[in-house]
């Protein structure tokens, strides 16, 4: 499927393709009956200025994922993992790679519980970033070129230390943990019609698929990622996992190099669509976001609103197809949220009966 072309119609789309799931839904139930012990349900609005902004009579719902401790989805992952460690493992600690939102989520967990944390961070990252995981504890160890190079690092780490390895994506407990936010918006926002999420390692998306499988088998989900990292979706179209030499992206909690094993292959069969968006794009979304609902957000693709002026062919379609009401990636979808959630026949037009398409997005940031 060219990634330059219109976004498909999701009300074909087959809900029983023989997906490779990574978790099921018990396991999002059971996640979300932990993690409800320290975290509360975040809120889900609607903006009049962001539907008037979006137009094409698409009603927009944000998840406000920045509601939450660490002001980002990651924290729902990291309580999900070390809650579900036995008393041992949490005795030794975990140690991980992140840009900042997973190693902040994990710090803030590490902190609830008593768990001792280690976070490999790269060479230079962000020092507010740094100065974050620190403050809630953790062990932060700047090695590395990039993300990539650290979670290479972390884990001989671990294999030295006797400690377990908490990847941001390749951990069916992580993956659980985001879940539990797409769960959350399908029980908050009444019919939708899709989701569209932003990709980094996946875990948000196949949450997405996980959770819409079970409670809203007809909801398409779509996917959107950093155009200069862009690993996942470039495997997405091959058909087979892709490695890159490097990636660069502001929106640094999705810049991988690298598809993931328990990630890639959900994502290959079930989701709807998949394309990238670029830095200019990403910067306008939050700049939109900011001033339509007065949350600031991180930079992510689903998060993408508007591009300034005439914009690239694929960020058309996406509009024309979409209405991309914020569909770039770096919502925290679900339906859209840590991504963008649709309703109508077509995500961007009314629906015959009358009925408007209704699109859900969530703030925060990624690690």
């Amino acid at each position: 499927m060219d990634s330059t072309g219109p976004i498909t119609s999701p009300i074909n789309w087959p809900i029983n393709w023989p997906i490779n799931w990574p978790i099921n839904w018990d396991d999002v139930r059971a996640a979300r009956e932990r993690i409800a012990r320290h975290l509360p349900s975040t809120p889900l609005r609607r903006y009049q200025a962001l539907d008037d902004e979006v137009g094409g009579g698409i009603r927009v719902l944000v998840k406000h994922e920045n509601h939450l401790p660490t002001n980002a989805f990651k924290v729902r992952n990291a309580v999900s993992l070390l809650t579900a460690l036995s008393d041992a493992e949490r005795a030794r600690g975990v140690i991980a790679a992140s840009r900042g939102n997973h190693g902040q989520g994990l710090a803030w967990a590490g902190q609830a519980l008593g768990v001792p944390v280690t976070i490999c961070v790269p060479v230079g990252n962000n020092a507010e970033k740094n100065a974050a995981m620190r403050g809630l504890g953790a062990e932060v160890r700047e090695v590395g070129r990039d993300y990539d190079e650290c979670v290479d690092i972390a884990a001989r780490l671990a294999a030295e230390r006797g400690q377990r390895v908490a990847h941001s994506t390749n951990d069916p407990r992580i993956i659980a943990g985001a879940a539990t936010m797409t769960a959350e918006i399908l029980e908050q926002a009444g019919p939708l019609d899709a989701v569209v999420v932003s990709v980094g390692g996946g875990s948000q998306a196949v949450g997405a698929l996980v959770a819409a499988r079970a409670q809203r088998p007809g909801v398409a989900v779509y996917a959107v990622q950093a155009a200069g990292a862009s690993a996942m979706h470039d495997a997405w179209h091959a058909g087979r996992p892709v490695h890159h030499e490097r990636c660069d992206t502001f929106a640094d909690g999705l810049a991988t190099r690298s598809t993931y094993a328990l990630t890639f292959p959900a994502l290959r069969d079930g989701l709807a669509d998949f394309i990238t968006v670029g830095e200019a794009a990403i910067a306008e979304a939050v700049r939109i976001l900011l001033r339509t609902t007065h949350n600031l957000r991180s930079g992510r693709p689903d998060r993408t609103a508007r591009a300034p002026g005439r914009p690239q062919r694929r960020d058309r379609d996406l509009r024309r197809e979409h209405r991309r009401a914020d569909a770039a990636p770096g919502a925290e979808p679900r339906a859209v949220t840590r991504g963008t959630a649709c309703r109508g026949a077509r995500a961007g037009r009314s629906r015959r009966d009358g009925t408007h398409p209704q699109i859900v997005t969530a703030p925060g940031r990624r690690a």
